[in-house]
C-alpha cells in the first residue's frame, strides 16, 4: 500500500520549484528553509512531514513524502496544486494521502487534495511558542463549523449582545446592562441543562395524543397549569410588598404553596382517573400521590407561618369564641409553635391516610408491598 504524506505550502514561501518529492530532497529544502529563517513553523512542518513518513515506513507501509506549493492569487495557487497533486498521483498511484499543515490557510487546499484522492489524516503541526494561539483558532474554526454548537453557545451570547445597546439607549446604567445580560445567558444554560429544549419538543406529541385519546389528565394538566401559575402571581404580588430580605423568599412561599399544591393534585388526580379508565393495574405511587402532595403543601404552608409569625409578618393563629346551643366555646390564640405542630401533625395524618386507601384499593397489606418496592 502507498501512502502519500503531503505537506502543503498556499504561501509559496519554498524558494524552489515543486512538488519536492523524495525524503532526501525534503532534508536538503528542511536544511534549506531551516538556515534561512531558524522560526519559520514551516521547518517544523518538513519535520513533521519526515516523522510521519518513517513511521509509516516501519509498519511496512510504502510511504511518499512530497511536498506542494504554489504562487499567485489564491485561484492560481490552488490550480498549481491541484496540477502538481495530479501529477504525483499518475506518477505514484498512491491509495491514499496524510496531508500535513502548519495554519489554518494552508488547511484549505485539503479539500483539493480529497477529489483526487482519499485524505486519511490532516496532521496539524503547531509550533509550542505559539500553541496556545494556534489551539485557540482552530478551536473557534471548529466552534464555526458545527450546527449544534454555534446554536448552543453563539446564539444566546449573540442574544445577550444584542440587548446591551438597547439597554443602554433605555436605562443609561452599566449595573442593568450586566443584569439583563447575565439573565439571558443563565437563563439560557438553565434551559439547556435542565433538558426543557426536548421536554418542549415531546409537547406537541404528547398534547396531541392526550387529546385524540380522550385522556382526563390532559384536561387536569391545563388546570394544574392555570391553577399553577396563579400561585406563582400570587406569592410574586405578596413577596413584592415586602422590603428586600430572606423573608421575601419565605412570604412567596406561603401565599403560593396553597395554589401549587392544587394545580400537583389536580394533575396527580387526572392521571389517577386515566387508569382507572384504562383498566389498568394502578399502583400504590398513583393512590398515594394526591395524599402525599397534601401532606407536602400542609407542611411546608406551617414551616413558612412559623417563621413569618415569629417576623411579625403575619397573625396568629385564633380561634373566635362560638355558642352552639347550650354549648360555648371561650376564643383563644395558638402560640407559633403550636400553629406549626397542628400543620405538622396533619401532613403525618394526611399521608398515613394515603396509605391506607392505597393498601385498601389495591388489597394488599403494607407488608406484601414491601418486595415489590425493593
Amino acid at each position: 500500500m502507498t501512502t502519500l504524506v503531503l505537506c502543503v505550502d498556499r504561501g509559496g514561501s519554498f524558494d524552489c520549484e515543486t512538488p519536492v518529492v523524495g525524503e532526501k530532497a525534503v532534508v536538503d529544502l528542511v536544511t534549506t528553509a531551516g538556515i534561512d529563517e531558524p522560526e519559520d513553523s514551516r521547518v517544523n512542518c518538513l519535520l513533521e512531514m519526515l516523522r510521519v513518513a518513517r513511521e509509516l515506513r516501519a509498519d511496512c507501509d510504502n510511504a511518499v513524502t512530497a511536498v506542494v506549493s504554489g504562487t499567485g492569487d489564491s485561484v492560481d495557487i490552488d490550480r498549481s496544486i491541484a496540477h502538481q497533486v495530479d501529477d504525483l498521483v499518475d506518477e505514484y498511484e498512491p491509495q491514499s494521502a496524510i496531508v500535513v499543515v502548519d495554519s489554518a490557510e494552508d488547511e484549505l487546499a485539503v479539500p483539493i487534495i480529497e477529489s483526487r484522492l482519499r485524505v486519511d489524516a490532516v496532521d496539524r503541526v503547531i509550533v509550542r511558542q505559539a500553541r496556545d494561539i494556534e489551539s485557540t483558532y482552530y478551536l473557534l474554526k471548529q466552534l464555526l463549523s458545527d450546527e449544534e454548537l454555534r446554536s448552543t453557545v453563539l446564539i444566546p451570547l449573540g442574544a445577550a449582545l444584542l440587548t446591551v445597546p438597547v439597554i443602554v439607549t433605555l436605562t443609561n446604567s452599566v449595573t442593568a446592562v450586566v443584569a439583563v445580560v447575565t439573565a439571558v445567558i443563565g437563563a439560557f444554560f438553565l434551559y439547556k441543562g435542565l433538558g426543557i429544549d426536548d421536554l418542549l419538543a415531546r409537547v406537541p406529541g404528547i398534547v396531541r395524543e392526550a387529546f385524540y385519546s380522550g385522556q382526563v389528565s390532559f384536561v387536569t394538566y391545563a388546570v394544574g397549569t392555570g391553577l399553577a401559575l396563579i400561585g406563582l402571581f400570587a406569592g410574586g404580588i405578596t413577596a413584592s410588598a415586602m422590603k428586600p430580605g430572606p423573608l421575601m423568599a419565605v412570604k412567596f412561599i406561603f401565599a403560593s404553596v396553597p395554589w401549587l399544591a392544587l394545580a400537583a393534585l389536580a394533575a396527580s388526580t387526572g392521571q389517577l382517573f386515566d387508569k382507572l379508565l384504562n383498566n389498568n393495574t394502578i399502583r400504590s405511587t398513583f393512590l398515594n400521590a394526591p395524599f402525599g402532595i397534601v401532606a407536602v403543601g400542609l407542611v411546608i404552608r406551617g414551616f413558612s407561618a412559623f417563621f413569618l409569625e415569629n417576623a411579625g409578618q403575619i397573625e396568629p393563629l385564633r380561634i373566635s369564641s362560638t355558642t352552639v346551643g347550650p354549648i360555648s366555646v371561650q376564643g383563644f390564640t395558638f402560640l407559633d409553635s403550636t400553629r406549626l405542630l397542628i400543620f405538622v401533625i396533619a401532613g403525618i395524618l394526611v399521608s398515613l391516610l394515603g396509605v391506607m386507601f392505597a393498601s385498601h384499593v389495591n388489597r394488599v397489606t403494607v407488608d406484601e408491598e414491601l418486595p415489590e418496592r425493593q
